[in-house]
């Protein structure tokens, strides 16, 4: 094992790195990905200073893997933070704000409203049809609705 250590060559670390990356195409989780980064620096190290020793080179490929590893998972949490506000791909809480008319009286509690090309169940106070209403909430595909003081 020492033996194959002794001769690592720069493009040893560059085909590791495609391995790496062809394992998280295969099994993503962004995982793999920044050691594959970190072999291809080590690659670049290596191909820059070519009289490096093994046990550095593998040194240079363990901190930059734990370094990018760590950094991937800080700036992960912080982008996750920042998605988990998003209405996207949730429709009704786009709505929530809007002021629409009714289509059909709410009776009971229950009524329609049609908002762009789509019909939607409205919940709120029993209100004519016609009536200005703003969207407060979402349950499902129910919108909750209150009288609007826009007429």
């Amino acid at each position: 094992m020492i033996e194959f250590l002794s001769h690592i060559a720069f493009w040893h670390w560059w085909i590791l790195a495609a391995l790496l990356a062809i394992i998280e195409i295969v099994a993503p989780g962004f995982f793999f990905i920044w050691l594959a980064g970190a072999a291809v620096v080590t690659g670049l190290v290596a191909l820059v200073l070519p009289g490096l020793g093994w046990e550095a080179e593998i040194l240079i490929f363990a901190v930059l893997a734990i370094i990018s590893i760590i950094a991937w998972q800080r700036l992960g949490r912080r982008l996750m933070r920042a998605t988990q506000t998003t209405t996207l791909n949730q429709r009704g809480a786009q709505l929530v704000g809007r002021t629409v008319s009714l289509t059909e009286p709410i009776v009971n509690g229950r009524g329609t409203a049609r908002i762009n090309d789509t019909v939607w169940r409205v919940e709120g106070a029993d209100m004519p049809a016609g009536s200005a209403v703003t969207v407060t909430g979402v349950d499902g595909t129910i919108l909750k609705v209150e009288q609007s003081d826009r007429q």
